[in-house]
Formats: C-alpha cells, structure tokens, sequence
C-alpha cells in the first residue's frame, strides 16, 4: 500500500510542479519537422552530412525534452522566435516590394538605413525619412 502511495503522490507533485514544462512550443515543432525532413531526404540521397545533421537535431530534440529548467526552454524558443520573424519579415517586404513594383520604389534612407516605400514619378525629389526626420535625393527613372 506505501508503494502505491507514493507512486501517486510523486506524480500528482511532479503535475502540479510541471504545467508548462513539457508544453509543445515553436522551436520543438521545428525540429521536428526538419528531424522528418532531413530524414526523408537522407533515405534517397544516403549522405553522411546529412546523417551527421539529423543526429545533431534527434539530439537537440532529447536533450530539449529532458530539460528540467522550463525558463532556460523558454528562453530557446524565444531566440528561436526571434531569428525567425527576422527572416519571415525579409520575405514579407520581397512580397511587399513585388506587388508594388509598377507603383512605388523602395530606398533606404542613408542617415539610419530605413526601407522608405515612395511613390513611382519620374524625376529628382527630395524625400524626408519618417524615422529620422533628414532629407535626401531620390533619382526615380
């Protein structure tokens, strides 16, 4: 009967203490998907570097999931996040700069490097920059 109690106790103590801990957040679920991607490519092209890489990840991905510290997991996924909407948001301004090609033209402002969108109109213009309130030339064809 002790047996019994303690194996109950202990996990009703390890629910309480760990309710966010084995959650499925966005750095596991992609490496898990590059874990089945790598391997799906690895059984046709058998390349030792791409072996090498999916052992790395089944790794990461064990040593993620017997992480006892929630905020250190926390803290990869959020970098993770981060590097990742950096790159997402590269490729919404391609998208963006695609679509309005015909009517406007993209420049960045020399004094703090921001990405300007200016209507299309042939010519010399002065243009102020929103972020940093200075003037420069734009050249439009």
């Amino acid at each position: 009967m002790k047996f019994i109690d303690k194996f109950n106790e202990y996990f009703k103590n390890k629910e309480q203490k760990n309710i966010n801990n084995n959650k499925m957040d966005e750095l596991y679920k992609f490496l898990f998907i590059a874990f089945f991607v790598i391997w799906v490519i690895n059984i046709f092209l058998r390349n030792p570097i791409l072996l090498a890489l999916w052992i790395i990840d089944c790794l990461f991905i064990i040593y993620r999931a017997m992480l006892k510290n929630p905020y250190k997991r926390q803290n990869q996924n959020m970098k993770y996040l981060a590097i990742r909407n950096k790159i997402l948001e590269k490729f919404k301004l391609q998208i963006r700069k695609w679509k309005d090609r015909k009517s406007y033209i993209y420049r960045k402002c020399p004094n703090c490097k921001a990405e300007i969108r200016l209507p299309r109109k042939k010519g010399k213009h002065v243009c102020t920059c929103p972020r940093c309130k200075k003037d420069f030339d734009v050249k439009c064809n």
